[in-house]
C-alpha cells in the first residue's frame, strides 16, 4: 500500500509526459458524495461476505461503477467499518479466516451474467480498519467502455452501508434463489470465471471507489 498523495504524484508525472492535449486525468470511478458509512461497529454489524458484489444504483445515479472509456485502474480505496473484537472472531470462525479483498474488473453478457477480465491483488484488511485506506496496484488493469468495477472477498469486509433509501442497491454474484445464502462462497477469485449476479440487494451500498486513468487521445 502506498499513501494516497504518493500514488497520484506517480500516476500525474506518467500524465505529464504525454503530449498536452492527450494529458490524462485521473478519476475515481464510484466515488459518490455524499459517502456512506459502513455498518460496523453497529449490532448487528454487516458486511460483504463470500462474494464479488458492485453497486448497481446510488439514488438517481446509474452506472456509478461502470468504465466511461478506455484506459487502466491503478489502484482502488475502501472505507471500512470498525468491527469490535467479539464481531471480528465471529466472522473469522464463520466466513473462512481473516478479512481479505481485491478489487475486480467485470465484462457484462446475458441475463445478469458477469465475466471477470481483471483482477488486482488481495489485501488483507484487519490492519486499516476504521479508515479509508488506497491500494496501488502491482499491475495496473486495462479496461474498457461499459465494464464494471467490483469488489470481491472470499471471506469478508466490513465495508457495507445498511438502512439507506430503497432507490439505492447493489448485486451480488449469486444466483436465481440463492440470495439468503450469504455464508455460501460465490466470490469470483480467478481470471474469466462466469457468474449470474441475479440478487440484487436495496438500501445498502458497498463503500468502495477505482482510480481510472483514460487511455490518451492523439491530438488533432
Amino acid at each position: 500500500m502506498r499513501p494516497k498523495h504518493a500514488l497520484y504524484a506517480a500516476v500525474a508525472s506518467a500524465a505529464l509526459a504525454l503530449p498536452a492535449a492527450a494529458a490524462a486525468k485521473l478519476t475515481e470511478i464510484g466515488n459518490v458524495q455524499p459517502a456512506a458509512t459502513p455498518a460496523c461497529p453497529a449490532k448487528p454489524c454487516y458486511a460483504l461476505t463470500r462474494t464479488t458484489g458492485y453497486q448497481a444504483k446510488i439514488g438517481t445515479r446509474r452506472g456509478t461503477h461502470v468504465i466511461p472509456r478506455a484506459g487502466r485502474l491503478v489502484a482502488w480505496s475502501i472505507t471500512l467499518g470498525k468491527p469490535g473484537k467479539k464481531q471480528i472472531k465471529f466472522f473469522d470462525d464463520n466466513l473462512g479466516g481473516a478479512s481479505t479483498a481485491q478489487i475486480t474488473v467485470l465484462k457484462p453478457g446475458t441475463n445478469l451474467r458477469y465475466r471477470v477480465v481483471g483482477q488486482g491483488q488481495a489485501e488483507k484488511l484487519a490492519p486499516y480498519f476504521g479508515t479509508t485506506v488506497q491500494f496501488a496496484l502491482n499491475t495496473s488493469i486495462p479496461v474498457k467502455k461499459g465494464y464494471v468495477v467490483a469488489l470481491t472477498t472470499p471471506t469478508w469486509v466490513p465495508s457495507l452501508a445498511v438502512n439507506l433509501p430503497t432507490d439505492t442497491s447493489w448485486r451480488a454474484s449469486r444466483a436465481k434463489g440463492t440470495c439468503d445464502e450469504t455464508s455460501k462462497q460465490t466470490a469470483q477469485t480467478g481470471a474469466n470465471t462466469l457468474a449470474q449476479y441475479y440478487c440484487l440487494y436495496r438500501g445498502a451500498r458497498l463503500t468502495y471507489s477505482a482510480t481510472f486513468v483514460p487511455d490518451p487521445v492523439a491530438p488533432k
